[in-house]
């Protein structure tokens, strides 16, 4: 019989892995009836088996797939623990998923079992079960009326189920697959991201060299485990036996970290975009000395820089970081040691002055496709450059390709598209490299910076993708428009630019009795705007809500080849389109 203990290769070794090194009372915890609710390392081990025999009553064996559906809480990973170990796969499903999204991966990623958070997300579920032909079970992690809860599933495995669960263990090889996460594909289906065991554990244990913390740290994780950034992290804390808080809902979190007053937790930029916007709004409502010393402090950070700064700069840095920043540290905490960024890209201002206030907010670089994390700027070792996603982790490597675009290579690629085989082909060569879509340079000091992106696909700043295609394709269903482009790369949200079907615009102006006095006057009318912004809703509708476009700007002129926004083909040349209307696009998003 393998010992479990002697070293993590699968993902399920890494609760006695804790447990061998430094257990914990509270390995994991969630916060119940205003209490926190710890496990300790022992629990998640005994719980998550017990979870395990339950499963295979249920008869779920080796390669079979189990779903979770939920926001972060403990019951996540203790459900994940018991799949893996069973050999079984977990396929993870975001809780803001359409109901249509719903119904296509659990179909397409053969769901037998689905966990679920609550009532509402139960209903997808419930619903998507109708078409998802292996669905069996359904069980909820909140008591919902008409459903199963999750507390029905644990058991004490007989002597023979415990015999079978350790072969079930000792069969599992880590380079057998452990997960399927969908990621929106650029034909609005999703694509289901084949990674095993090792790809997954491989990256968090090369990527712990980029994070400072210990079996003393304490971790506060809310962005979602469905997401292989957050799930990756998890697995990262358990194997360095950091204490893990989990934070289901954003509308407390800042009374949460506060709580928890963690050494290390990963964000998107739009979180520090957020976090930085709270902070300006308090300094703007400040009077006479302490107003200007708050704003002599913030021009500080934002000059701030690794190299280059002289002694009296830093002399001035020093008195910000005891006189106004400190604060800033006080409102996460106090104990910050690293903050890790990922999932879209950070503005440098906001990195510059996070770093200048004491808080290390750390750029980083991954897809799912690579377990995710492919590079990670570390402020120790002169590890550090504003504007680039740092140095490529140990055991990863990026080259450039003769186009410009990143290619990566590690035990942390993935092996495929889940029933993919011509899409796999595109994204891996024959030698096993990674095309990312992204275009990027490495510097003389080894630090990537990404440039470009070689697809269509975009991330907002929350870290979510968007496919604009199909939106654009949805929205151009309308009779109100003619011609549209979906915009929101690195912003806020989804916004769209709208050239209107100005024929029909017109005839619709005459029935509801509006004066048109030309294309120019129609877009200005706030009655047109309001009417068009409806339809984009209506026909957005079926969409997540992260991708969903929540503002609009109507545009006079069409687009035409000639005028350089139409390729032959009439594709959208998008860069032209965003460099022509590039005041227009601020105006969208100030």
């Amino acid at each position: 019989m393998r010992n479990d203990m002697e070293k993590a290769e699968r993902l399920f070794d890494l609760p006695r892995y804790q447990l061998a090194r430094y257990p914990r009372p509270d390995a994991i915890a969630t916060k119940e009836d205003g209490q926190w609710r710890p496990y300790s390392t022992q629990e998640l081990v005994d719980l998550s088996e017990r979870i395990a025999y339950g499963l295979m009553a249920l008869g779920v064996g080796p390669g079979d797939k189990v779903a979770i559906a939920s926001g972060n809480r403990s019951e996540w990973v203790l459900v994940d623990q018991a799949i893996l170990q069973i050999g079984a796969v977990t396929v993870p499903v975001y809780p803001t998923s359409s109901p249509e999204d719903y119904a296509y991966i659990l179909q397409h990623g053969e769901v037998e079992v689905c966990f679920s958070a609550n009532a509402d997300i139960h209903a997808k579920a419930l619903e998507a079960s109708r078409t998802a032909t292996r669905l069996k079970h359904l069980f909820t992690f909140d008591r919902t009326t008409g459903a199963r809860h999750w507390s029905e599933v644990p058991r004490d495995g007989s002597t023979g189920e415990r015999e079978r669960l350790q072969q079930y263990r000792d069969q599992v090889q880590r380079t057998d697959l452990a997960t399927i996460i969908y990621t929106s594909g650029t034909t609005g289906r999703p694509k289901g991201v084949l990674l095993s065991h090792w790809n997954v554990l491989s990256n968090a244990i090369d990527s712990t060299s980029r994070f400072p913390v210990d079996s003393n740290a304490r971790a506060i994780s809310f962005l979602p485990l469905s997401h292989i950034y957050e799930r990756m992290l998890m697995y990262l804390y358990i194997y360095n036996g950091v204490s893990v808080h989990f934070q289901e809902s954003l509308d407390d979190l800042g009374d949460r970290i506060r709580e928890v007053a963690p050494d290390v937790f990963t964000a998107v930029p739009r979180l520090l975009e957020k976090i930085y916007d709270k902070i300006l709004g308090r300094g703007e409502e400040l009077k006479g000395v302490k107003r200007k010393l708050f704003f002599w402090a913030l021009d500080l950070g934002l000059r701030y820089d690794v190299h280059g700064k002289g002694i009296w700069y830093r002399l001035q840095l020093a008195i910000a970081r005891k006189l106004v920043f400190s604060k800033w540290r006080a409102a996460l905490g106090g104990n910050v040691r690293v903050v890790a960024s990922g999932s879209a890209a950070l503005q440098p201002r906001l990195a510059r002055v996070f770093n200048a206030a004491g808080i290390p907010v750390m750029e980083g670089y991954g897809l799912t496709e690579a377990s995710p994390v492919i590079s990670v700027n570390d402020q120790r070792n002169d590890g550090l450059r504003f504007t680039t996603v740092g140095r490529p982790i140990p055991n990863v490597e990026v080259r450039i390709a003769e186009d410009g675009e990143i290619l990566v290579k590690g035990p942390n690629i993935m092996q495929g598209y889940f029933k993919e085989p011509e899409m796999t082909a595109q994204a891996l060569d024959a030698e096993g490299w990674l095309h990312t879509g992204d275009i990027g340079e490495l510097t003389r000091e080894g630090f990537l910076r990404i440039t470009d992106r070689k697809k269509e696909m975009f991330k907002t700043s929350g870290g979510k993708y968007v496919a604009p295609q199909v939106l654009e394709n949805k929205l151009k269903a309308s009779r109100f428009i003619e011609q549209v482009m979906v915009i929101g790369e690195n912003r806020k949200f989804p916004a769209a630019l709208i050239v209107p079907n100005f024929e029909f615009l017109q005839n619709w102006c005459a029935l509801k009795g509006i004066p048109y006095a030309g294309r120019e006057a129609a877009i200005t009318d706030k009655r047109v705007s309001d009417r068009i912004m409806r339809e984009v809703e209506e026909q957005c509708a079926g969409f997540g809500h992260w991708e969903q476009v929540k503002k609009i700007a109507l545009l006079s002129g069409d687009w035409t080849i000639e005028g350089g926004e139409l390729t032959p083909s009439l594709k959208l040349r998008r860069k032209p389109i965003l460099s022509k209307y590039a005041g227009t696009v601020e105006g969208i998003y100030a």
